[in-house]
């Protein structure tokens, strides 16, 4: 493994971050709520959403851009980052937060305490518009996203 491949790897990661953030806000709340609508509902987590169609077309997206590296190597590094992404968003958001396919575990780690509450804070939102920490390895500390929710519950 060449350096190139480990910034590339680590550059991936951050990156995702920042387009899934802006990906859920925009595309998740706006255009594709109609997918995302099933993971806002009372009992979500429980078996197939239709918000795990999401899922399926970044996994196949992130399959073709394998094959694709297959002759351009940075490609490569970059799906692997892509796919380790997948793998954090899977472990923290759907293990940890939503308790999808585990025990009833409860973090001890400041980080992820803080996750967690973020993301529900995220859930106390069940329409469209008005939500909160929109970021799935990032959240901000528990209170400025308490105001925020609060500021926007007043305008509406």
């Amino acid at each position: 493994m060449q350096l190139t491949h480990i910034l590339l790897l680590t550059a991936t990661l951050v990156i995702m971050e920042i387009a899934v953030t802006l990906f859920h806000r925009h595309v998740m709340h706006g255009i594709g709520w109609k997918w995302h609508a099933s993971h806002h509902e009372r009992g979500a987590g429980r078996g197939w959403e239709r918000n795990d169609w999401f899922a399926v077309v970044f996994a196949g997206a992130t399959i073709l851009l394998f094959i694709l590296g297959g002759s351009h190597a940075g490609v490569w590094w970059i799906a692997l980052g892509i796919t380790l992404y997948g793998l954090l968003y899977g472990l923290l958001h759907d293990v940890l937060t939503h308790r999808r396919f585990g025990p009833n575990w409860q973090p001890r780690h400041a980080y992820l305490r803080r996750l967690v509450a973020a993301h529900r804070l995220h859930h106390a939102v069940r329409s469209r518009e008005g939500g909160v920490s929109f970021g799935f390895l990032y959240a901000p500390p528990v209170e400025t996203v308490r105001r925020q929710l609060r500021s926007r519950q007043v305008r509406q």
